[in-house]
C-alpha cells in the first residue's frame, strides 16, 4: 500500500472525489499502470471495490484501459482531465439551469402548496367522530349551522361527553340552530358548555348537515348521508365566517 499525501487527498475531495475515488486515483497516479489487484492493493481496498472505482474513473475519463483480460490494465490519463471533466460538468448544469427555467413555472403549477385548499372525506360514524374531534384542536370561537336532533340520533352516546370536552378546553362555540324540543332543552346547559346560541325557526329553517367553521377549516357533517367534510383553506374559511356573521345577525333577530 502507497503513502498518499492527505492534502492531495482533501484537494480531490473538495472537487467531488469521493474518498475511494481519490485513494484509487491517487494510487494509479504513482503507479502509472496496473491491473484491478495491483491497483486496489496499493489503494488499500478490495479487489471488487476497485473495479467499481475504476470503472467510475473511466467514465470521467481520468483512467482508460489497455489490453484485454486476463492481461487488461488500467491507465492513468494525465492529470489534466480533471479540469476538462469538470468544465464539461460545468456546461452540463447551465444547460440544466436553462431548462429548468422553463420547467419549474410547470411544476410550480401542480404542487400541493400549504395554502391550496385541502379537502378530506371521512365515512361512517366513526368519520362523523373523527371530524368532531378535529373541531376540538380550534384556536377561536367555533361558528356552528347545526340541528341538535339530527346530531343525538346520529351520535347518541358521544355528544354530552364531546360537549364537557369542548368547554374543558376553553373552545366556545356559537350554533344557529333550529328551535326544537331537543334543541330548547340542550340550551339550558349553555353556559356550562360555553355555548351561545341563535334559535331560528324549525319549520322554515330545519336543515340535516352540520357546519362549522374554526380556524381555517370548515367541517361539514352530513347526519343523513353519514359523511364528514373538511376543507382546509384560510380564503374559504374566511369567506364563510363573514357569511356566518350576517346569518348570525339575522338569526337573532328571531
Amino acid at each position: 500500500m502507497i503513502n498518499i499525501d492527505s492534502n492531495l487527498q482533501s484537494a480531490l475531495s473538495d472537487l467531488g472525489f469521493s474518498d475511494k475515488e481519490t485513494k484509487v486515483y491517487l494510487a494509479l497516479l504513482e503507479l502509472g499502470r496496473g491491473t484491478v489487484s495491483v491497483i486496489a492493493r496499493s489503494a488499500g481496498i478490495n479487489r471488487t471495490t476497485g473495479y467499481n472505482i475504476l470503472d467510475l474513473l473511466v467514465s470521467k475519463g481520468l483512467v482508460s484501459i489497455s489490453g484485454k483480460e486476463p492481461k487488461e490494465e488500467y491507465v492513468a490519463q494525465s492529470p489534466d482531465i480533471i479540469t476538462t471533466f469538470l468544465k464539461d460538468k460545468i456546461a452540463q448544469y447551465e444547460l440544466q439551469l436553462k431548462k429548468s427555467a422553463n420547467l419549474v413555472p410547470r411544476l410550480k403549477s401542480i404542487h400541493n402548496i400549504s395554502d391550496r385548499p385541502k379537502v378530506k372525506f371521512y365515512e361512517g360514524k366513526a368519520g362523523l367522530v373523527e371530524v368532531y374531534e378535529d373541531t376540538l384542536t380550534s384556536h377561536e370561537a367555533i361558528r356552528a349551522y347545526a340541528t341538535v336532533d339530527d346530531m343525538h340520533k346520529a351520535l347518541p352516546d358521544y355528544f354530552p361527553k364531546y360537549y364537557a370536552r369542548r368547554a374543558k378546553k376553553g373552545i366556545a362555540i356559537r350554533g344557529i340552530i333550529p328551535q326544537t324540543e331537543t334543541a330548547i332543552e340542550r340550551v339550558k346547559y349553555n353556559e356550562e358548555e360555553k355555548r351561545e346560541v341563535a334559535l331560528i325557526p324549525a319549520d322554515k329553517f330545519y336543515f340535516s348537515p352540520e357546519i362549522n367553521i374554526y380556524d381555517n377549516k370548515v367541517m361539514i357533517a352530513s347526519w343523513r348521508e353519514k359523511l364528514g367534510i373538511i376543507i382546509e383553506s384560510a380564503e374559504i374559511a374566511d369567506a364563510m365566517k363573514k357569511i356566518y356573521e350576517l346569518a348570525w345577525a339575522e338569526a337573532k333577530r328571531y
